[in-house]
């Protein structure tokens, strides 16, 4: 089969890393890429939302199947721009179309979709800039702290968790009268703030049949001790010792089967992966969030952790014969660890030299945000590097990931030393 990859980042990196492994492959192309996927296959520089620089390559080299990494080609459909094309319809893309990619685009339509099928989720309600009294006054009602989550995609940072009352409704205002977040805060969802510890689990479907893919936990604070901003995730480990078969049972039996049964009574065109980010409340199971595709860091320890030819459950979900196809996990433990550039996730300078790369020992180097200068390797974004290694458990993985993050270097590197505190 011949691939075209769409995306730059870790999770394109896994991806394209575990694909590159199929006996089914003839060809991958990653487009943009990076420079670890070019280790796997060809780079081509063509950005994931120019459709139709995308639709004359796939012709021009007979792709078979694309696969979609990041979200945004299919919240802005990619999939529908494939079957609204006579030359591209027959061609899988492995993703849902652009309604039931609202699932992650909207977080509106994502809670009214657990309502109706009875997905445990907090308490909500959503407010437009012509209810924002409503929202003030909604406010008054909530206990500390409140939640405040952009309708709309805003690249991981539409969510507010405010501790006081003069706080919630100084950001709501922000958020709908001053367009905080633009076009993504047209719309806000005010939620009920639940405590308890916090996973994913990932989902392959082909409208019919599903696989459970390993569950996994991501740190998503720059902090030791999960404290300071917000990032795309500082690391994650899988499994989750938390998760073990009793509460997994409940996630499958509350959340996993009645969101794919939902998808199918909604007729909703899903084929690939849903992303259930879940919170565990005194071992009660509810949505925090879904999202259309795989989650970056948590895919640099779930896919290590996958046995099975990723293309042989692809082309399944292709030709929805998914539930024919064998998912075997690997019983080991995976730890990834990020490396950032300095300064993130705020200000942080780019084109930074990475050394030490050809050090690493025993673990895999997925790479976020690099380039390929000739044979240097040079920073391009805010997460740069994902180490992750395999261990008997999660603290063996770690220590093996640490140990390889020290033979590696560029100019204000960071990384967290505390990922899985809360497990090991």
């Amino acid at each position: 089969m011949k691939i075209l990859l769409l995306g730059s980042g870790g999770r394109e990196h896994a991806l394209a890393w575990k694909i590159s492994k199929s006996s089914q492959l003839e060809e991958l192309y990653i487009a943009p890429g990076n420079a670890g996927t070019k280790l796997h296959g060809t780079n081509v520089s063509i950005t994931v939302n120019d459709f139709e620089a995308i639709k004359e390559f796939v012709l021009e080299k007979e792709i078979d199947m694309v696969v979609v990494g990041p979200e945004d080609p299919l919240v802005n459909g990619i999939v529908d721009f494939f079957l609204a094309d006579e030359n591209l319809k027959n061609i899988p893309v492995i993703g849902p179309d652009k309604h039931a990619a609202q699932l992650e685009g909207s977080k509106d339509f994502a809670k009214e979709f657990m309502n109706r099928h009875n997905i445990p989720t907090a308490k909500y309600a959503t407010f437009t800039k012509e209810t924002l009294t409503e929202g003030l006054a909604f406010l008054e009602k909530m206990k500390a702290p409140f939640v405040l989550k952009a309708d709309g995609l805003a690249a991981g940072k539409g969510v507010l968790i405010l501790e006081t009352l003069a706080e919630a409704k100084k950001e709501l205002t922000n958020m709908l009268a001053n367009d905080k977040f633009g076009k993504s805060s047209a719309k806000v969802v005010i939620e009920e703030f639940l405590s308890g510890i916090e996973m994913s689990v990932f989902v392959l479907v082909d409208g019919d049949g599903f696989k459970v893919f390993p569950e996994a936990k991501d740190y998503k604070r720059i902090g030791e001790g999960d404290t300071g901003l917000n990032t795309g995730g500082m690391g994650a480990v899988s499994p989750v010792p938390f998760a073990a078969s009793g509460f997994m049972d409940k996630v499958y039996n509350q959340v996993v089967v009645p969101t794919v049964k939902g998808l199918k009574a909604d007729n909703m065109n899903y084929k690939g992966f849903v992303f259930i980010g879940l919170i565990s409340v005194k071992g009660e199971p509810y949505v925090i969030e879904y999202n259309c595709r795989l989650g970056d860091p948590e895919t640099e320890v779930v896919l290590p952790r996958l046995k099975s030819d990723i293309l042989d459950l692809f082309e399944g979900v292709a030709t929805q014969t998914l539930s024919e196809r064998d998912l075997e996990i690997d019983e080991r433990a995976a730890a990834t660890v990020m490396m950032v550039s300095g300064g993130y996730p705020e200000n942080y300078e780019k084109g930074k030299t990475v050394y030490g790369l050809h050090r690493v020992e025993g673990s895999i180097v997925f790479h976020a945000g690099t380039t390929a200068d000739g044979p240097a390797v040079t920073t391009s974004g805010g997460r740069v590097l994902a180490v992750t290694s395999y261990g008997k458990n999660i603290e063996t993985a770690l220590k093996l990931s640490y140990e390889n993050i020290e033979k590696i270097e560029f100019e204000k590197a960071y990384y967290r030393s505390d990922i899985g505190f809360d497990l090991v």
